[in-house]
Parts: structure tokens; C-alpha cells; sequence
């Protein structure tokens, strides 16, 4: 199994005539994703040729659901549109929203979160690289060909580069489903959602959460996994050279004096039970480490 995509979902993309949405698109086809649309009000009824596959452009999310049975959106409009763009998706009933897009106001994203969860969507992101569950579908930009190999394995990251790099370190132990969250300081599905979904997950047998400096989700996570999460935890924060007071790559990755620092989320999940690599190699050791642990003198 897998959480949150599997080969079932029908994936529209809102925004997929622009240039990032046709390559990444693109790309989606080739990982198996099921696209069977794209959405753009001003070229409703065109279709376009993505390779082998023509797909066409519907009007609106609800015309594109009405027609394809859609489940899914990832949407790659620009910043000043993603707010309409997602609501317009949470109004048509869609169960969840990729938002890619980075640079959208805070504002923006509180009022289109607020809305989504009032309707039932699921939000992942904004400035999220998206979800994959390897062999099945893939949703958003994380690379395919970094790990096509299906596992027990689920990951949940703040960071895209390090999803992608925790991917390629373990892609011969395999994933269940790697979810992108975003770094952004409003995001729609956070560490404890992808805990829990993974903790019911029959086919994920261990968790890797990466997280990093500023806020305190990690530490909200860690109190999390003490109450509800029997399943292996691994960690990894990033941003323990950071400096105070300095935004780093991320909006939300910022530290003010001692709240958000890496050391506390470290220690956080070391207390309750989490083992926590000092690299993202390291990360990975501990979780191959565990995952044979875990299943018994058979090995995995």
C-alpha cells in the first residue's frame, strides 16, 4: 500500500500548459502517474501533446472531475493565482491538493488552508516538491529515477532537497510513499499527519522524518510519536550551523534565540525514542540498521 497516492489516483494539473507545468508533467507520465488532465480557463476543450500521450485541458477543476473522476490536483500556478487556484479545487470536492508554488503570501495560504479543510481537501505544501509512491504514481517534482524501488520505508520531509537525498541513500531499501511537505511557515499536512497515515499503513514497517530549524513542529512530532506511533522512528534536522536571527532557504527555517534551534528538536526525539543521524547518511544507516531490526533474523 501507500499513503495519501497510489496507481488508482487520477492526478489533473492545474497549470500544466505553462512551461513548468508541461515538464513536470512530463516527467509525472513517464513515473506511471495516471494524468488524465489538465486545467487552464482559457484553452478549456484544447489538448496537448506530452510524447505518446495526448491530455486534455479542461475549464475548471470541477469539469475535469466530472469528467475524468479525478482525485488528485497539483497545481503549479504562479503565486498571485495559487490561492484561487486551490480553492476552486477544494470547492469541486478534489480529496488532494499538490501546491508546488513557492513565494505565495502567508496570508494567502492561511485563508486556502482554512477553506480546503473546511471542504474535506487535503492540502499538501505550498512550496512542497510533492508525493511519490515509488512503482505507483508520483506527484509533483521529486525525481523518479531516484528511487523506483518500492519498500517498507515511508518518509516524510520538510526539506526537498533532502527528500531526494534520503531517497538516493536508501533506493535499494525501498520506499512505501516520501512525502514533501514544505518549509513554508503555513503548510497544509504536517510531520504528525504523515505519522499517523504512516503508523496505519500495513506496508510501511519504518519512519524517516526530516525536519529542520525554526518552529517547534518537530517537537510537537516527537510528543507524537510517544502517545500514538509504535512503528521505528528515524531522524534528521537540518540547520545545526544555522545562525540566529537568519532565514535559511526556507521561509519558515529561521531561529530566534533558543526556540527552533536543531539541538532542541534533536533532543526532543532522542527522548522519546527516536534515533537521530548526525548526517543524512548517517540518517540512512540507522534506518537500514533498524528496518533489519525490525523484522527478525530473516532480514527484511
Amino acid at each position: 500500500m501507500a499513503i495519501f497516492l497510489s496507481k488508482e489516483s487520477k492526478v489533473l494539473v492545474q497549470g500544466m500548459t505553462g512551461a513548468e507545468g508541461m515538464k513536470h508533467t512530463r516527467r509525472m507520465l513517464a513515473a506511471g502517474t495516471q494524468i488524465v488532465g489538465g486545467v487552464n480557463p482559457r484553452k478549456a476543450g484544447r489538448t496537448v501533446d506530452l510524447d505518446d500521450r495526448t491530455v486534455p485541458v479542461f475549464g475548471s477543476v470541477r469539469d475535469g472531475m466530472d469528467a475524468t473522476g479525478a482525485d488528485v490536483t497539483v497545481v503549479f500556478v504562479p503565486p498571485p493565482f495559487a490561492r484561487a487556484a486551490v480553492v476552486e479545487a477544494a470547492d469541486a470536492g478534489i480529496g488532494l491538493a499538490v501546491v508546488i508554488t513557492e513565494g505565495i503570501p502567508v496570508h494567502d495560504a492561511v485563508a486556502f488552508h482554512a477553506h480546503a479543510k473546511a471542504r474535506g481537501t487535503r492540502v499538501l505544501g505550498p512550496n512542497c516538491p510533492g508525493v511519490i509512491s515509488p512503482g505507483q504514481s508520483n506527484a509533483g517534482i521529486i525525481p523518479a529515477d531516484i528511487a523506483t524501488k518500492p519498500g517498507r520505508i515511508g518518509l516524510v520531509s520538510k526539506s526537498g532537497t533532502l527528500t531526494y537525498q534520503l531517497m538516493h541513500e536508501l533506493r535499494e531499501t525501498g520506499f512505501s510513499t516520501a512525502v514533501g511537505i514544505g518549509g513554508d511557515p503555513v503548510i497544509g499536512t504536517t510531520h504528525i499527519d504523515c505519522l499517523t497515515a504512516f503508523e496505519n499503513d500495513p506496508d510501511t514497517e519504518l519512519i524517516v522524518l526530516i525536519g529542520e530549524i525554526g518552529g517547534d513542529a518537530e517537537e510537537r512530532a516527537a510528543a507524537h510519536i510517544a502517545r500514538h506511533i509504535t512503528k521505528p522512528v528515524v531522524g534528521y534536522i537540518a540547520g545545526f550551523t544555522a545562525p540566529e536571527g537568519k532565514t535559511m532557504g526556507h521561509a519558515g527555517a529561521i531561529v530566534s534565540g533558543s526556540s527552533g534551534t536543531a539541538a532542541a528538536k534533536k533532543a526532543a526525539l532522542e527522548a522519546v525514542g527516536v534515533a537521530v543521524g548526525a548526517t543524512p547518511t548517517e540518517t540512512a544507516r540507522l534506518a537500514e540498521d533498524r528496518l533489519r531490526a525490525n523484522s527478525g533474523p530473516s532480514g527484511v
